[in-house]
């Protein structure tokens, strides 16, 4: 089978290497979509993500779906966590000692013909769900998370900073929670305009620093209730401390490139505010689903463009880029 390795910066590479063999508990899966994630592009561009080092060269993708050996169309939970340590017992398995994850680590993703996961990894797509749709899931799943963290009340005001795939899902899933107003900014103009597509009230574009008096004016002089960083970048995470109000929540989504992330003590403690960071998701696919399936969610229409495995550097350059919003490639 064909298998996409990266091993170093920027180079990624095919080999033929044998399909896996099923273990106890397992299915095998043809995969058929994946999707590029920021993640993804830390250890495409910098060989690593956080404190994980590239040791050895890597399969990546962690946002996939595929077609099990028996013909069942499957979206596939990257996370694999040991179900008995003391964090997986107490009810946060995103935040289990043992973790198993795609494309992480030395731990083999999706970008290859085909992989072999646990049952309880599989969740069952509607014939309504494409495989894309599938593999969008798994982004989906993580602002389900985030949303959930911001403990969202109907009438809330929210703001999303950064609208990649994460923050333009969180407009979404911040919308069917009930927050009846919605600002968001973002420092490319086409973002700024999908942010309004996928549900923004206001958007506005980070480039003079008048946002934070935009966003004021959009909220009365009082702030947002909670404020969703997704972007990934020191800018956001200022904006979204200044922007909330006191009393407020700040959740953190986004990844730094250089593994800091800071804010102003005095900010954060005259406000009173409380911070939040987001690790991965737990257990949201059933959610994610039902949905996207009743058209709560449009997963569809952020996907931007594809690729065949065979043109996956070109794939991992078009969203390094941040040309489009979400990149899937086609194994």
């Amino acid at each position: 089978m064909n298998v996409l390795r990266l091993h170093a910066v920027d180079d990624l590479r095919i080999h033929d290497e044998p399909i896996p063999v099923t273990g106890a508990g397992e299915k095998l899966v043809r995969i058929k979509a994946v999707g590029v994630c920021g993640s993804d592009l830390h250890w495409f561009s910098e060989g690593e993500i956080g404190d994980a080092k590239l040791e050895c060269p890597l399969v990546l993708g962690h946002e996939f779906a595929g077609e099990t050996e028996d013909g069942q169309r499957v979206a596939i939970d990257p996370a694999i966590p040991c179900g008995h340590c003391e964090f997986c017992e107490i009810g946060h398995p995103n935040l289990c000692d043992n973790m198993i994850f795609a494309g992480h680590g030395k731990h083999d993703g999706a970008l290859r013909e085909y992989g072999s996961y646990p049952t309880r990894c599989l969740f069952p797509l509607p014939d309504s769900l494409s495989y894309a749709d599938g593999a969008m899931l798994e982004p989906l799943g993580v602002a389900i998370h985030a949303v959930d963290l911001g403990k969202l009340k109907a009438g809330m005001t929210v703001g999303v900073f950064g609208c990649g795939p994460i923050g333009l899902l969180v407009i979404q899933m911040a919308k069917v929670s009930g927050a009846t107003n919605i600002v968001a900014t973002d420092k490319l103009p086409h973002r700024v305009k999908a942010a309004k597509k996928f549900g923004a009230d206001q958007a506005f574009l980070v480039e003079d620093n008048s946002q934070l008096s935009e966003i004021r004016a959009a909220t009365q002089g009082r702030g947002v209730d909670v404020s969703f960083e997704a972007a990934g970048v020191q800018e956001a995470v200022d904006d979204a401390f200044a922007a909330v109000r006191p009393g407020g929540k700040i959740v953190l989504a986004g990844i730094p490139g250089n593994d800091k992330t800071s804010f102003s003590a005095a900010v954060a403690r005259r406000k009173g505010l409380t911070i939040k960071l987001v690790r991965r998701m737990k257990h949201t696919y059933p959610r994610a689903i039902e949905l996207v399936s009743k058209g709560l969610v449009d997963v569809r229409s952020i996907v931007t463009h594809s690729f065949p495995l065979t043109q996956a550097s070109d794939a991992f350059r078009m969203a390094e880029r941040r040309d489009g919003l979400k990149v899937i490639i086609e194994v």
